[in-house]
Order: structure tokens, then sequence, then C-alpha cells
């Protein structure tokens, strides 16, 4: 790993979990020690109790976003922006997850990883695509709009500390 041999929580807008209890929707926080990588997110993930895992939601400095999905052993992660891993180990580990080289200086920002590892619950990956696309939203409001077509986003808003929309 180059970008920062520390963990990084200072940036963390917020770090949210969520998943599925009895057809219901739950949200809990993150420790911000928890979001240093991937691999120590997605070990946080899976003591959930979720059915089927659970869908981590991590927002940096307004400026990226990283989700994560687990279930039994697989880990699925989608990197709004490919950039920040020049300077953030969360972003690092998870370009290093997804086996794609780090960006170079002239990379324009652009997202990376599963745009549809929420297809099973409702968001096809266009339509993932399309919203990464938007540049007029920030990653908070993004992450509001998946937690709205998910289910959860009035929930997701309150805990985030986003006004009613």
């Amino acid at each position: 790993m180059t970008a920062q041999d520390s963990v990084q929580t200072e940036g963390i807008d917020f770090a949210l979990a969520a998943y599925l209890e009895d057809d219901v929707w739950q949200l809990a926080e993150i420790a911000d020690t928890a979001c240093e990588t991937v691999d120590t997110l997605a070990h946080g993930l899976r003591r959930l109790p979720g059915e089927g895992g659970a869908i981590g939601m991590v927002a940096i400095e307004e400026d990226f976003f990283v989700l994560v999905r687990v279930a039994a052993h697989s880990t699925r992660v989608l990197l709004s922006d490919v950039t920040a891993a020049g300077e953030w180990l969360l972003a690092e580990s998870a370009l290093e997850l997804l086996g794609i080289p780090l960006p170079d200086d002239e990379d324009e920002p652009a997202p990376a990883g599963d745009l549809g590892l929420l297809e099973d619950l409702g968001i096809a990956a266009i339509d993932m695509g399309v919203l990464l696309d938007d540049a007029d939203l920030y990653p908070d409001e993004m992450l509001s709009d998946i937690a709205r077509r998910l289910g959860f986003g009035p929930e997701f808003d309150e805990a985030v500390g986003l006004s009613a929309v």
C-alpha cells in the first residue's frame, strides 16, 4: 500500500452499514477505524446479522464514496472515483481488490468496480452508472439516492444529517 501508513479517519464524513433483518432495513454506524481498508470494512460488515449480507456506505471529504457489499465469503466493491486512491488507503485497497492499477496524475475521475452490486435489490448497473456520472451530486447525495431506491432513504438522511428532500 502506498497511500498512508497510518489509519485515515479524519476525513470520513460518515460510515454506515445497511442490512435486512426480518425484511426491514436496519442501519448501524461503522467505527471509523473499521474503514481503513476494504478488508477491515468487509470484516466488520460480516459481523452484522443481516439476511443475505450487509452493505457498507462510506463517504470521504465530500469527494468520493466506497460501497462494499458482503455476503457469505464474497466481497463486492464500488469506488466512486479512482483518483482518490492516491490519497486514501480505503480507495487504494478497493482498486487492489478489483485488480486495477493505481491511477496516475493524468487520470480523470471515474468510478471503478461492480456497478451491479445492488441489482438484486432493485438498482440496475446502468442506473448506478447514470447516478455516478452526475457531476452535480456530492457523495452523500448519491448515497442518499441509493438508500431511497433501496427503501431506507429517510432513515439514511436522518443518520447522516441530510435535510429532507
